[in-house]
């Protein structure tokens, strides 16, 4: 099946799905919201759009005649970074389960309400292509900021005075992503991207929550944080210098 025109700068979906009339109702659907629309009735369909377009996510079912679509999310999971949503029958937690574990980015339920999809698909391309890059990984593994010191390979966070505080998982990631970037302001999706990844929901709070843990550990006074700055309706920023052992 013949893919889009790549040169345009609308996001490019490929819908995967042996359902003719629900693939022609989606993309018609999504094409009225902005998207270009490339569509496959099976994964060796999807494979030739892939070798010949640049596709920014992929909508895949799960349940198709021949190999199925988690052959498919663990292929493009191993050779590149495109976002998968996979479409899942109902109550059938097993695909849901071996998706995520292959790699998908998000999963949906048919029969579902095409407005729920959109959102995720905006949810997934917001995170997915958004991440600013990290600052180069040192040689060694400890990052100092503000008489801070933290040993990533160690896992640990010791202060000025060499007592070693602990980090529950969370906020040894949440830390890690600050430091990492410095001075980048990160968004509540971004931050729950890289925190958490594939396992994040969409509607995930956590990270607020995680940086409010975080700052009544590094912060001198955490009701007025001047570490993690909060800006508001944008996100987190983290305003100290941070160094490693090889700059100093």
């Amino acid at each position: 099946m013949p893919s889009e025109n790549t040169q345009n700068t609308e996001p490019h979906i490929l819908i995967v799905d042996d359902n003719v009339e629900f693939r022609d109702a989606l993309k018609s659907y999504l094409t009225q919201h902005g998207y270009r629309i490339s569509l496959a009735d099976s994964t060796n369909s999807a494979r030739k759009i892939l070798k010949s377009s640049v596709v920014d996510i992929i909508i895949l079912d799960v349940m198709m005649p021949g190999e199925d679509g988690l052959s498919l999310c663990r292929e493009v999971r191993s050779t590149s970074s495109i976002p998968v949503i996979l479409l899942t029958a109902m109550g059938d937690e097993t695909d849901k389960i071996i998706g995520l574990e292959v790699g998908a980015d998000d999963y949906i339920t048919k029969p579902f309400n095409t407005r729920e999809l959109l959102a995720r698909i905006k949810a997934v391309l917001r995170r997915t292509q958004s991440l600013p890059t990290q600052r180069q990984q040192p040689e060694v593994s400890r990052l100092h900021f503000d008489g801070w010191q933290f040993d990533t390979g160690q896992r640990e966070l010791i202060r000025e005075d060499g007592e070693v505080i602990s980090l529950s998982t969370g906020e040894f990631l949440m830390l890690s992503a600050f430091l990492q970037r410095p001075a980048m302001v990160l968004t509540r999706d971004q931050l729950l991207d890289i925190t958490r990844g594939r396992e994040a929901n969409v509607f995930d709070r956590s990270v607020d929550n995680q940086i409010s843990r975080l700052r009544k550990k590094i912060e001198p006074d955490p009701k007025n944080p001047t570490l993690i700055k909060t800006h508001w309706g944008g996100g987190y920023s983290f305003t100290a210098r941070v160094t490693d052992s090889l700059s100093e």
